[in-house]
């Protein structure tokens, strides 16, 4: 499967609600194959489709010991616990900070084959999930950061991004680098 580019921070799909997936096609089979590949090339814990410039309300993630999870139209229906942690993200490389999520989450999402399914998840795995819901809302994990922190950070981000024009970052199995 061909690895997708990963927008980054600043570029304007980032903000925008993913739009809901009336039907699994063999298109949408595809762009979960190609969000796992490129979120395994990226060394990645999650990657949603607006982190590849699609506003579709598709993501997936592999975190901890669950098995790797596709999210189409993905609802939380119960959280409880709350948990802060550092998270970082592909589209904000080599920055971090500590935000505040439910630590056992029940998420309803549309499988590969059409169905729906419930997953209840606990600790990193649900993490992942709910930043990646985030990420299908518009939101990043900068949005849910203390004021200072976040200015702290985007100070950081303009300072590293100095010189560099645009918002797209190509992935390859080579150039991987964490980030």
């Amino acid at each position: 499967m061909p690895l997708r580019t990963i927008h980054l921070l600043g570029s304007p799909v980032l903000r925008q609600r993913g739009d809901e997936v009336p039907d699994v096609t063999d298109e949408i089979r595809t762009l979960v194959a190609d969000l796992f590949d490129t979120m395994y090339a990226a060394e990645g814990i999650g990657l949603a489709a607006n982190q590849v410039g699609l506003t579709q309300r598709v993501a997936v993630v592999d975190a901890g010991d669950h098995p790797r999870i596709v999210l189409i139209n993905p609802v939380v229906v119960e959280q409880d616990g709350k948990d802060r942690a550092e998270e970082g993200c592909l589209s904000i490389p080599d920055l971090f900070g500590d935000v505040d999520r439910s630590m056992r989450i029940v998420v309803e999402t549309t499988l590969l084959d059409g169905t729906r399914e419930r997953y209840e998840l606990e600790d990193l795995p649900a993490r992942a999930v709910q930043h990646e819901i985030d990420h299908l809302d518009g939101v990043l994990f900068l949005d849910r950061l203390g004021v200072f922190k976040r200015q702290m950070l985007l100070k950081k981000w303009k300072k590293m991004r100095k010189g560099t024009t645009g918002y797209l970052q190509e992935v390859s199995p080579e150039s991987a680098s964490g980030s």
